[in-house]
């Protein structure tokens, strides 16, 4: 649970760092409101729409008594809505991660540079940023799936569907935003899984509680310079660098990224 709270506790001190570099934090805003806006147009539809695609997804339920087909329509509604929030959450991540790409790098940048490590380079570039965005949106869609058939439990299924959701989506979230910082250090896709594992309730608690913030109505917008900024520290924390947030940044010198990774991940 301490490790959990710890990961929660990374996505504060990305919030912290409006501090530090405000014109840097309030330019992530642009891209997260442009794609935050299209997402909630598509759920104001979703919403209207409802009624109606649940009749349409459940004809067999028509001749059932009133009591049942409330309640096989409630709980395919309840899923439908489940399915979607799961998608929009890795789909929003995905989609303004890579529309962002510029304003994000010079949020990671600065965290990297008043962090000490102002000489790493992500070389991430446009088709690194559009497969792994790709790579985030199927994996989403899995998710949203799982979400969406566990939510079709009797009883239970509404709570199992969000909890499950929340969770798998706070993983994806995790790992996808923090790679930037991993893969500047040298470690390829098999040494960051490595590496993640190993810190699993740290990643799990900053992708869950960035995941929550995701929830709050125009919370994905607010939440998203301060989840890259976050997710850097996160990373410098996994392979025993100095982790401090903006409010201290003292501390002994990172070592290099073949030299921790090695002892890290070996």
């Amino acid at each position: 649970m301490r490790e959990f709270t710890r990961g929660m506790a990374f996505l504060g001190r990305g919030f912290a760092f409006w501090r530090r570099r405000p014109g840097a934090m309030a330019l992530g805003l642009v891209p997260a409101a442009v794609v935050g806006a299209l997402f909630l147009a598509g759920l104001i539809t979703l919403g209207i729409f409802l009624p109606d695609l649940t009749e349409a997804v459940t004809p067999f339920a028509d001749g059932w008594p009133a009591l049942w087909v409330t309640v096989i329509r409630l709980a395919v509604g309840t899923a439908m809505v489940g399915a979607a929030l799961v998608l929009v959450a890795v789909s929003f991540t995905a989609i303004t991660l890579f529309i962002g790409e510029p304003f994000y790098d010079r949020i990671w940048k600065a965290v990297e540079a008043d962090a000490g490590s102002a000489g790493i380079d992500a070389d991430y570039g446009f088709w690194r940023s559009l497969r792994d965005g790709l790579a985030l949106f199927t994996r989403g869609i899995a998710v949203a799936l799982l979400a969406a058939l566990l939510g079709l439990v009797p009883v239970v299924g509404g709570i199992l569907g969000a909890v499950s959701g929340v969770l798998l989506t706070g993983w994806l979230l995790a790992d996808e935003l923090a790679t930037r910082a991993l893969s500047a250090r040298g470690l390829d896709a098999a040494a960051r899984r490595r590496l993640m594992r190993q810190h699993r309730a740290r990643m799990l608690g900053f992708g869950v509680a960035t995941q929550l913030c995701f929830l709050v109505p125009l919370g994905a917008v607010a939440t998203m310079p301060a989840a890259v900024a976050g997710s850097t520290l996160l990373a410098r924390s996994l392979l025993g660098e100095n982790a401090s947030g903006p409010a201290g940044l003292a501390g002994h010198p990172p070592t290099s990224a073949s030299a921790r990774a090695r002892v890290d991940i070996a």
